[in-house]
């Protein structure tokens, strides 16, 4: 893992996220890309009036000073760090500098959300989380030291979560933690039978190639099953896959991924397949 990105808005979320990328940046000698997202409004930015252009100029110098002052944290000593401003499409950019820095992971803080505003509105982490092909962890509390000891990786061990799987496998062998992997059964339609869910263990493993111990937790919902197989193993971090849904499948779908993102108090790792 050599680069991180971690989106500011120099909430205490958004430090939070910087601190735990900062400590993983110190175990591989990453970089970090620190990116801020200047929203001007696009009438602004491309006006020919000579008045908006200072505006503008004025706005992106102001963000300048404050962001290099946000980065000036005691935990960043020793580490590169690259500072970069976006404006306007916020949510296309954070992928563009993903794919333009090569990045193999970005760090972001978020309060969560719930209820209407989760329906309507969102988080801007969650919309992250949706658009991404690069993982997202996503950090809601401040970790002095971040160093995970356990990570589950709930999935329900289709073909199309493979490679999810396997980059899962990757970023928890870079943070020397332990990975769980767990099926969440659920009542209704989706219910399996005992045998049932170990030909599907027993299907997923030879298609990864891993002998890997898969945990069968019964639940009422996924997102719940998550939740608490989570707290009932004591894990330290959530991995889960999702499918980035996107206008009205979106709405009338959701998505598990990010559900799981809004609602744990554990950081989140998600993948998007």
């Amino acid at each position: 893992m050599k680069n991180i990105i971690v989106p500011i808005d120099f909430s205490g979320q958004s430090e939070y996220a910087l601190e735990v990328a900062a400590t993983m940046a110190k175990k591989n000698k990453a970089t970090i890309y620190a990116i801020h997202m200047l929203e001007l409004n696009e009438a602004i930015i491309s006006s020919g009036e000579s008045v908006h252009p200072q505006h503008t100029v004025f706005l992106i110098k102001l963000a300048e000073k404050r962001f290099t002052e946000f980065l000036e944290k005691p935990f960043l000593k020793d580490i590169e760090v690259v500072p970069i401003i976006k404006h306007f499409k916020v949510f296309k950019e954070v992928g563009e500098v993903a794919e333009e820095c090569n990045a193999d992971l970005i760090v972001m803080g978020s309060h969560g959300t719930e209820g209407l505003k989760e329906i309507f509105v969102g988080s801007n982490t969650e919309k992250v989380v949706r658009n991404s092909d690069v993982p997202v962890l996503v950090i809601k509390s401040k970790f002095e030291n971040f160093d995970p000891q356990q990570m589950i990786f709930a999935c329900d061990l289709k073909e199309e979560n493979i490679h999810a799987f396997q980059r899962a496998m990757a970023i928890a062998e870079f943070m020397s933690c332990e990975l769980k992997l767990v099926y969440v059964n659920t009542p209704g339609d989706d219910f399996l039978s005992t045998t049932e869910i170990q030909e599907k263990i027993e299907t997923f493993c030879k298609i990864t190639g891993h002998d890997v111990l898969i945990a069968i937790h019964n639940d009422y919902s996924v997102e719940n099953g998550v939740l608490n197989f989570a707290k009932e193993v004591d894990a330290d971090i959530i991995g889960i896959p999702t499918h980035g849904r996107k206008g009205l499948s979106h709405f009338f779908m959701g998505s598990i991924g990010e559900d799981v993102a809004n609602h744990a108090v554990l950081p989140v790792l998600t993948f998007k397949i």
